[in-house]
């Protein structure tokens, strides 16, 4: 997937993206802060990551959704002592052992690690199949999981390091924690088994009434949008049998 990536300076850097962000900023000492932008409402506009470097901080994102991300980040500057430019960076990542100078990716261990670099010099690791790692994992990405219409927590960003709850306002914040003090959630991403391969995007139905939808799939497996209170029961993706792995992280 090809990535952008920005440099966000300024003395106000991190108070302007706390306040904006999902996740805490201050985590940025600890390595890469997996994070999101949301609408007031708390659904989804963009997942990315965010990479110490020094008196910058770089916002490593996926491109196709980088410009209107970085002109809504704009919108919210005023006279905050920041600016954004685009870099000529690339992200190389891999799985097992990690560079030197290089991330442990946040989300989720199988996940490997995130290095940056200038066009050009980049390494040579052999990439693995990143769609069976993420749906074995369950981890959502820009575009297939990861919509307008989607609520984080649905998506499992608190179990993928992706939102602080102790860290104050944020935009969409207000929705998000409601969410999870005072609801239980009745939908969300989840593993399931399929008897044969079926296309993204298959509806999914439980006793012929509307129970999810397929989304990246890998082999046998997809990871799919469900409706718990009827995924429990034999799913059907068109003429496709299916079950949920209720077991996995969801």
């Amino acid at each position: 997937m090809t990535r952008a990536i920005y440099r966000i300076t300024g003395a106000d850097r991190e108070s302007f993206l706390q306040g904006l962000v999902s996740n805490d900023v201050k985590n940025l000492s600890d390595g890469l802060v997996y994070a999101a932008l949301l609408t007031p409402q708390g659904k989804y506009l963009a997942d990315f990551f965010l990479v110490p470097a020094g008196d910058a901080i770089l916002l490593d994102i996926d491109a196709r959704i980088a410009a209107p991300t970085i002109t809504r980040l704009s919108m919210y500057k005023l006279r905050a002592d920041v600016e954004i430019e685009e870099t000529a960076l690339q992200v190389r990542c891999g799985i097992g052992d990690r560079p030197v100078g290089a991330f442990s990716d946040p989300r989720h261990a199988a996940l490997g690690w995130r290095a940056y670099h200038e066009a050009g010099t980049s390494g040579s690791e052999e990439q693995p199949d990143w769609d069976a790692i993420r749906v074995e994992n369950i981890i959502p990405e820009t575009g297939a999981e990861l919509t307008p219409d989607t609520f984080i927590l649905e998506a499992g960003f608190e179990r993928l390091n992706g939102v602080d709850f102790r860290k104050g306002c944020y935009v969409g914040q207000e929705v998000t924690a409601r969410m999870k003090h005072k609801t239980e959630l009745r939908k969300g991403l989840g593993r399931i088994h399929l008897s044969a391969p079926v296309a993204p995007g298959t509806e999914l139905t439980s006793k012929g009434k509307p129970a999810g939808t397929v989304h990246t799939v890998s082999g046998n497996k997809a990871i799919a949008y469900l409706r718990f209170d009827r995924a429990d029961n034999e799913l059907m993706a068109g003429d496709v049998t299916a079950h949920w792995d209720k077991d996995a992280l969801a």
